[in-house]
């Protein structure tokens, strides 16, 4: 079965960075044509998409966090890492991460907060 799990998360002030990172039991993050994203979700919210990463290297983020987040893969690790610069208050959400476009269970996510 297949485990993703997300970590990194914390408290920090606007401006400052932040990274998570996701990695996986059970299978690879990177198989066939799948891709590796992260999704955010704030309270009373809809899940939003946030970055993705393909198996080739090619990476797509959302524009709300364009110029600020940067993801990137180390297949070594079987990792994915979310590097978040400039946060602001509205990039307090849980973070979560999953394969696309087809899901594996999601996770519990890693809580990041900003705040003064």
């Amino acid at each position: 079965q297949v485990q993703l799990v997300e970590s990194g998360g914390g408290s920090v002030q606007p401006g400052e960075s932040l990274t998570v990172s996701c990695t996986s039991s059970g299978g690879l993050l990177f198989q066939g044509l799948s891709a590796v994203a992260w999704f955010r979700q704030a309270p009373g919210k809809d899940r939003e998409f946030v970055a993705r990463i393909s198996g080739d290297g090619s990476t797509r983020v959302a524009d709300s966090v364009k110029g600020r987040f940067t993801i990137s893969g180390d297949s070594a690790k079987n990792t994915v890492n979310l590097q978040m610069n400039s946060l602001k208050p509205e990039d307090t959400a849980i973070y979560y991460c999953n394969t696309v476009p087809v899901l594996w269970n999601w996770g519990q996510g890693t809580q990041v907060t900003v705040s003064s």
